[in-house]
């Protein structure tokens, strides 16, 4: 049944807010690490969390993800306007929602979590009711002993965890293993970038010959490089395609 706005009493409903939390992930020194801040004020102050925040009455959740991201790290949503067109860009994606009742002790908060996939990046500054940034390796983060031997605020453990889950589980299908590359990358480099997110050691040739196979995934600039040492190497660019066929399967564990 359908009632009268004249009849609507928002009083009659308890308040609640919406906030956005933010899963970033980048491969630093051969490592999947994810951006943690140390939250400066209560609930949870001085535990490690996920950067976000609150949804502003007059902003959008991809908005106000994509502010929360400038904020946080200084990048811009590859979707994002920003007044230089040149500046790193990031992924960013939803990821999911978060809302028991009992996540957040202050009042009833649901979360819209965001993934964000970028390249190395450096180190952090902290922002907002912050007082600490940092990265950390997410197999330190998800074993059985979480950073400081304490847990992360919230439930932020969980959406860590989907969050890691998701980026390993669409490198598989999908051409986004390229958001962790800079622009122009080599074979060999890629090949780090799927061994951080999967935690596993791939055979150099079987990879390079699936990569460069794959239809639309990598174009070659007709540059090289020797960053790497050694002999110098093709550097490739992302390619057009979104959906890779045929997938690159996760090794089994």
């Amino acid at each position: 049944m359908i009632v009268a706005m004249s009849r609507y009493d928002p009083s009659a409903f308890p308040p609640f807010a919406v906030t956005v939390d933010l899963v970033v992930l980048t491969v630093r020194e051969h490592a999947l690490c994810a951006l943690l801040v140390r939250r400066g004020e209560s609930p949870f102050q001085g535990y490690w969390a996920l950067p976000g925040g609150f949804v502003r009455p007059d902003e959008g959740l991809a908005e106000a993800a994509s502010r929360e991201l400038a904020e946080e790290t200084g990048l811009r949503a590859h979707s994002a306007p920003g007044p230089d067109p040149s500046a790193v860009g990031a992924h960013l994606e939803q990821l999911a929602t978060y809302g028991h009742p009992q996540r957040d002790p202050r009042m009833r908060v649901v979360s819209v979590a965001h993934l964000v996939l970028a390249p190395d990046l450096p180190t952090p500054q902290p922002g907002g009711d912050a007082s600490s940034a940092r990265w950390a390796p997410v197999g330190d983060l998800l074993g059985p002993t979480p950073v400081e031997g304490v847990p992360l605020a919230f439930d932020h453990g969980r959406i860590l965890a989907d969050g890691v889950e998701r980026a390993r589980s669409k490198i598989e299908y999908s051409s986004l293993a390229t958001a962790f590359c800079p622009p122009e990358f080599t074979v060999g480099e890629l090949r780090q970038v799927y061994e951080a997110v999967w935690g596993v050691v791939l055979d150099p040739r079987n990879f390079h010959r699936k990569v460069t196979g794959t239809p639309g995934f990598l174009l070659p600039t007709g540059g090289t490089t020797t960053r790497q040492g050694g002999r110098p190497a093709q550097l490739f660019k992302a390619g057009g395609a979104t959906v890779l066929n045929p997938p690159m399967l996760r090794p089994e564990s």
